[in-house]
């Protein structure tokens, strides 16, 4: 009588979408700028809910393990340009709200910020991955439905600071 050996069933095929469970890019997959905005996030979030000042957020932000492989300048201009231009930023924005400034969440707020600066001072970015690229930020750090609020004010947004990209982009 021979004795079977157990085999190991057999794995299924390992799919490599660059994407974690929940949808969101995996680390390895993120560009310098993608990392930069995440961390620029995490700052405004806390100037925005601690009110800390910005040279103590930068200090704490630029110890954070992974900041090394984020694009350092465009997080400068990011967190040290979204709070200085904050009224003006959030004037522009205000106006596409259906509700006050106050009772957006404070990442979604970050967001809209950060968005909202892309437009404005960083005409090398298209405007199509700056809405991006906020979108997936609010996915990842924000509420359930945070993204598609995001999303419905930078595209009402995007003619004000872009508007002959827009244009070309609809034709």
């Amino acid at each position: 009588m021979t004795e079977k050996i157990p085999t190991k069933p057999k794995r299924p095929p390992q799919t490599r979408t660059g994407l974690t469970d929940t949808g969101v890019k995996k680390a390895a997959d993120k560009s310098a700028r993608t990392r930069a905005r995440e961390f620029a996030m995490q700052a405004l979030y806390q100037h925005l809910v601690g009110r800390n000042e910005a040279e103590s957020i930068d200090a704490f932000t630029r110890e954070l393990v992974g900041f090394h492989k984020a694009d350092s300048a465009h997080y400068d201009a990011l967190l040290h340009g979204c709070i200085k231009d904050a009224v003006l930023l959030d004037a522009s924005v205000a106006p596409l709200l259906d509700r006050k400034m106050s009772e957006i969440s404070p990442v979604e707020h970050a967001v809209l910020w950060i968005g909202t600066y892309e437009f404005k001072y960083c005409p090398d970015v298209p405007y199509r991955v700056v809405i991006n690229e906020c979108i997936e930020l609010a996915k990842a750090f924000g509420g359930t439905d945070g993204h598609k609020y995001v999303n419905g004010v930078l595209h009402k947004l995007a003619p004000a600071f872009r508007a002959a990209e827009v244009t070309a982009d609809k034709a």
